[in-house]
């Protein structure tokens, strides 16, 4: 019997990994696809109740590390386009395309905090978190829809200069697919709330519905991710500047 329970404790800790930093190296190396294509309606909602929605198609690879996304519509923002690169060892790239202004306008690391055309969604938001460029602690388990999770407390280093002071994240224990979050501003107040739906797609699981309020400000934003489209083989060299102005049929 004793050698039974010690063997079910083995088990566990081998299965379920007690270091905060162990798990989130878990879900940064869960199997993903090598680029993802598809069409986001992205939802505005004000405090007032006041709508507003937009179309964008989004091409990303190596999990999101590089992304281009040009807006189809409202007519006042067709056309306009966003390129993200991200580097382990400089800061990373963003620019945008503006073309009633006809400028491409790069976005400096100072501005990470600034919304992303209007959304709850900064910057900072739209970037993968480098596993070194945060401390990771577990906090007690929960259970969110009868699905069992992970609980990490995610702390910003110093020299990064998060516009955060700490993220409280849900992973589903089954898929290592974050489900739920909390953003707490820098003086340690809660700034956004955030879940995550995602569905399975040529065996990979892929987020398809993200639903973000800023609790300071009484504004939403949600995400509908349609016509995903995985592993279709896109070009790094389509992650480039002069792309941005290249409005594509599809």
């Amino acid at each position: 019997m004793i050698r039974t329970i010690f063997l079910l404790i083995i088990i566990f800790s081998t299965t379920y990994p007690q270091d905060g930093l162990a798990i989130a190296k878990m879900v940064d190396e869960r199997k993903a696809p090598q680029d993802i294509v598809s069409k986001t309606t992205m939802l505005l909602t004000n405090s007032k109740g006041k709508t507003r929605t937009s179309t964008i198609l989004s091409k990303s690879i190596n999990n999101g590390s590089k992304q281009i996304l040009w807006f189809l519509n409202p007519a006042d923002d067709k056309g306009v386009a966003f390129l993200k690169i991200e580097h382990d060892d400089k800061a990373d790239e963003m620019r945008m395309w503006l073309p009633a202004f006809k400028k491409v306008r790069r976005i400096s690391s100072s501005k990470k905090g600034d919304s992303f055309m209007g959304s709850d969604l900064s910057y900072e938001d739209m970037t993968n978190r480098a596993l070194d460029e945060n401390n990771y602690k577990r906090l007690d388990d929960d259970t969110i829809n009868s699905k069992a999770c992970f609980v990490l407390e995610v702390v910003p280093n110093a020299e990064i200069k998060s516009t955060y002071s700490k993220h409280i994240t849900w992973i589903e224990k089954e898929t290592l697919m974050a489900i739920r979050e909390e953003s707490y501003d820098r003086g340690g107040n809660l700034r956004k709330k955030k879940t995550f739906i995602f569905k399975p797609v040529s065996g990979y699981n892929v987020v398809s519905e993200i639903f973000v309020e800023d609790i300071q400000k009484s504004h939403s934003t949600k995400l509908t991710i349609a016509d995903i489209k995985v592993d279709s083989g896109l070009a790094e060299s389509l992650f480039q500047e002069k792309n941005l102005k290249r409005l594509p049929r599809n």
